[in-house]
């Protein structure tokens, strides 16, 4: 998945559909499920930040309206190709630290398999608390930096990565691991309250996945993901957060990312920022807000 092309991994014109996910199965199914128990199972305008070629779009069939944004434009152009356009679903060039989007006029924002591309996690909550009404939903994943395995590695001297420290920790170039307190600690900040955890992908071995059917680890992980998610031992670590504020909800869609201005005027081809003027194309459906 892609974020902000500042602080993220560029995956402009990757076959993340046909390269990365292949035999990833188990752990699409898993999240899957993760994300049916904290969705809520309806709404008005949901946004996925991060959304790639729109993988996760079937779960949104009881959403109003739902933004996708991305600052991959050749994602985007692949979940159009799935999702298509004109109908409930608006695709979007942008950046999870400067959204293009109203304030206070989301119902629910998700990040998935995203914030491990992100230096700065706590601007990127305070963006996404921005974007969404009061007691709006937030749904994200991270990759959990005191993982079972790491905690492992790390006590028998096989890794020097500390899972225990609360900093994150880039394993590569803009790949980050996060510990559990650094997470929440940074959505208190941003105004966020925790609502529920889950552990996700606690079975992400090699070994099991080739001893193991797919359904077998699939219905296994399930049932783990309420009992053990106070562990905080699993590779991946799904939240639902609530946004605590007071704002009045915006009745408008886009917000300008270069000076914040929320009157904008959609045209044919472009949306114009009555604030600063500035011109942001619309290209075969896609409105891009690239920086």
């Amino acid at each position: 998945m892609s974020e902000a092309p500042v602080s993220s991994c560029d995956y402009e014109g990757y076959d993340y559909r046909g390269r990365f996910w292949v035999g990833r199965d188990y752990e699409d199914a898993v999240e899957r499920i993760a994300l049916r128990r904290l969705l809520p199972p309806h709404g008005g305008r949901l946004v996925e930040i991060g959304a790639g070629y729109g993988r996760l779009g079937d779960l949104y069939a009881r959403y109003q309206q739902v933004i996708l944004v991305d600052p991959a434009r050749s994602q985007l152009r692949e979940a159009q190709k799935r999702w298509g356009t004109g109908g409930r679903f608006i695709y979007a060039v942008g950046d999870v630290h400067r959204l293009p989007l109203s304030t206070g006029g989301s119902d629910v924002a998700l990040t998935v398999r995203v914030l491990h591309h992100v230096a700065d996690v706590p601007a990127a909550f305070r963006e996404i608390h921005r974007i969404l009404r009061p007691q709006g939903r937030y749904i994200l994943e991270y990759a959990n930096k005191r993982n079972l395995k790491e905690v492992a590695r790390y006590l028998s001297g096989r890794s020097k990565r500390a899972p225990f420290s609360s900093q994150p920790v880039e394993y590569a170039p803009l790949h980050f691991n996060f510990h559990p307190s650094y997470i929440e600690g940074g959505l208190l900040e941003a105004g966020f309250s925790v609502e529920k955890t889950l552990a996700v992908s606690s079975l992400r071995l090699g070994l099991l996945k080739r001893l193991l059917p797919h359904s077998w680890l699939v219905r296994i992980d399930g049932l783990l993901q309420s009992p053990t998610a106070a562990l905080n031992l699993a590779p991946s670590i799904f939240l639902l957060a609530r946004a605590g504020k007071e704002e009045e909800r915006s009745d408008g869609l886009f917000r300008c990312p270069s000076c914040g201005a929320e009157d904008l005027e959609e045209r044919a081809s472009l949306v114009l920022c009555k604030g600063c003027g500035r011109e942001w194309p619309i290209v075969d459906g896609i409105y891009d807000f690239q920086m």
